[in-house]
């Protein structure tokens, strides 16, 4: 069980906070994971008094939460560890009132979860302190983007880091808290069949897909400023490359493994100038149709220019300049508005040495993280009859399946949870955001130079033609 604490959420109006956090810890507190000392307080702008922020909390989470698991009695129970205060964040003032009502107990842990616009981090750490709010016991949790270059995440990383001791802070990607994602480092580490394959010698290139069916929703004002690069490649796509590529870890600890994450990231080589050319694709979608319905070009979605430059597909072509990965391209690829939701890791080994069956194709470890949960093994097997044609099979491990006794948790009931407890193993160090940063800045000054308007390609396909090409330049194609 989790220690005591008060969970403040700034932004507790929000999709984030609605949609994600509250159903997260309402099933923490289903499942007896948060002490009974747990208080969780939600901050915004809206005046709302604490019954109609219950109803409004309900209501989302009625919709979030699978039917079996919804209970009025339990939701009553949760409810009674719910507030709501309307403030400001932006000012100072507002938070002599909030410490005035939250009270003061010695050594209490406090939580502070910015489910906000980036450009309020700062001051709302700043407003803290002042209120006297940010003492030993307290942590600080932050969203991506962390910035928007890497000279904004190095003013970040200052502002919070003058506030907050580094082991406070608690920079969040959600798909660090997946099942699969950690099941990565399971089947690498604990699974003495892959340790002396897992390098070049036999592994010829590894791909990693995040593709969305949806498009940019409600967020056309904040996406028309990021695009996919900012959005998807600089953090998720990251931070998936660094799971697949990193060094084992001398312990299971946050530093041990956050350092070797970060050894992966200074090794990539830049893409510089014109190389943005070759080794990476740029598109924007325009009308096409996905699941039999039209859909519009992103220029017109709302609150997009309509004459946006904003990519909403990126594929990079990457390189790991260490002894482990020497020679292995890592192409990455996520999108909106593509032809289907899926999101996986694909480990292409090397064909064997000598093809003694005409039929033989070389081996494939596939990584799903989504839509369902799985990791499978793609081997050649002799099909019955006579002569030995081959066909390629899985065998595969489906975790839904494995576990069906045992509810698969959302990643943020397990990041959540991490930061009640103060694990920081699955959360990003500032190192680690300034090192990406530091990579994806290059392209993005090339892509200024050299590639301004990204390529066309139409809802519901899978990318401009140029991703493709990418690969069949070298003799391979896309998953």
């Amino acid at each position: 069980m989790s220690v005591s604490c008060d969970m403040l959420v700034f932004g507790g109006t929000g999709d984030l906070t609605l949609h994600k956090l509250i159903p997260a810890l309402y099933h923490l507190h289903r499942e007896k994971r948060l002490h009974k000392g747990v208080r969780i307080l939600a901050l915004a702008r809206q005046s709302l008094d604490r019954a109609a922020y219950l109803a409004l909390a309900e209501r989302h989470c009625r919709a979030q939460i699978a039917r079996s698991d919804f209970n009025p009695e339990m939701w009553a129970s949760f409810a009674d560890r719910l507030d709501y205060f309307s403030m400001d964040a932006s000012q100072r003032g507002e938070f002599v009132r909030l410490a005035h009502y939250l009270g003061h107990v010695e050594g209490r842990v406090r939580v502070y979860y910015l489910a906000t616009a980036p450009r309020l981090f700062e001051a709302i750490a700043a407003n803290l302190e002042a209120a006297g709010l940010a003492g030993e016991q307290a942590r600080i949790v932050l969203e991506k983007p962390i910035g928007h270059d890497l000279a904004s995440a190095l003013e970040i990383n200052r502002s919070i880091g003058r506030v907050f001791a580094e082991p406070r802070i608690y920079r969040i990607d959600h798909y660090l808290g997946k099942e699969t994602v950690q099941n990565l480092m399971a089947l690498r580490f604990a699974n003495s069949m892959f340790e002396p394959i897992w390098r070049s010698a036999n592994i010829d290139h590894v791909q990693i897909t995040v593709a969305e069916t949806l498009g940019v929703e409600d967020r056309g004002g904040y996406y028309d400023n990021a695009g996919a690069m900012r959005d998807m490649m600089q953090n998720h796509m990251l931070q998936l490359l660094c799971l697949v590529a990193m060094e084992a870890p001398v312990r299971f600890d946050a530093e041990s493994v956050r350092n070797e994450k970060v050894k992966v990231l200074e090794a990539l080589k830049p893409i510089t100038g014109l190389d943005v050319q070759d080794k990476t694709v740029r598109g924007q979608y325009i009308a096409g149709q996905i699941g039999g319905h039209d859909v519009p070009a992103y220029y017109f979605e709302r609150h997009v220019d309509n004459d946006s430059a904003t990519e909403t597909f990126v594929a990079v072509h990457a390189e790991i300049d260490n002894w482990r990965w020497a020679g292995v391209p890592f192409y990455l690829r996520t999108g909106k508005r593509m032809a289907k939701k899926y999101s996986e890791i694909v480990i292409h080994f090397k064909p064997v040495p000598h093809m003694l069956f005409q039929s033989s194709l070389a081996n494939r470890l596939v990584i799903r993280l989504q839509p369902e949960e799985s990791i499978s093994m793609q081997l050649m097997a002799k099909t019955p009859g006579k002569g030995m044609s081959l066909e390629q099979v899985e065998l595969d491990l489906n975790l839904a399946h494995a576990f069906r006794q045992t509810r698969r948790w959302d990643a943020y009931e397990r990041l959540l949870l991490d930061v009640i407890e103060g694990d920081s193993t699955l959360f990003m160090r500032h190192d680690e955001v300034e090192a990406a940063w530091r990579w994806v800045d290059p392209i993005l000054k090339g892509w200024q130079g050299y590639y301004r308007r990204p390529r066309p390609y139409p809802a519901g396909t899978s990318g401009p033609d140029q991703a493709r090409h990418m690969l069949e330049r070298h003799g391979r194609r896309w998953s």
